[in-house]
């Protein structure tokens, strides 16, 4: 077991990123922080450290457990890191989701079929005070 490691290759080996260059990217761009601080694509680092990446719209937080720099299948991942992204960052990531479709880009042309079902499954008659006894009164 080696004491350190290269982030980017890191990154990459624990399938943070799919590619070393985009992990190397991610560091050139100030995506990836060791405690707090930016680094760049060689920085080494070494069991304990926790690595910050921000993958918008939500932070994720990993702490190492072993330093590779050889891609290891997908199962084997629980001895590479641990993860300990704060759960309000999830929530974030929801809300997002559910927001996406409410806040459409102007000119973006129509919803899908698969959006126009999230927005009316979003938008409840219920949502606005509307009961389904009122509904039916009215008719």
């Amino acid at each position: 077991m080696k004491e350190t490691a290269r982030i980017d290759k890191w990154l990459w080996a624990a399938r943070i990123y799919k590619t070393r260059s985009i992990a190397a990217d991610a560091c050139k761009n100030g995506r990836v922080t060791v405690g707090g601080v930016n680094r760049k694509p060689s920085y080494m680092i070494k069991r304990g450290d926790v690595v910050s990446v921000k993958k918008a719209p939500i932070t994720y937080s990993f702490e190492v457990l072993d330093c590779i720099e050889q891609r290891v299948g997908a199962k084997m991942l629980f001895a590479v890191y641990k993860n300990v992204t704060d759960p309000k960052q999830y929530e974030l990531l929801e809300m997002s989701r559910i927001s996406g479709f409410v806040d459409r880009a102007r000119g973006t042309g129509r919803p899908t079929k698969k959006e126009r079902r999230a927005l009316d499954a979003f938008v409840d008659p219920a949502m606005f005070g509307f009961e389904d006894e009122d509904w039916e009164e009215e008719e």
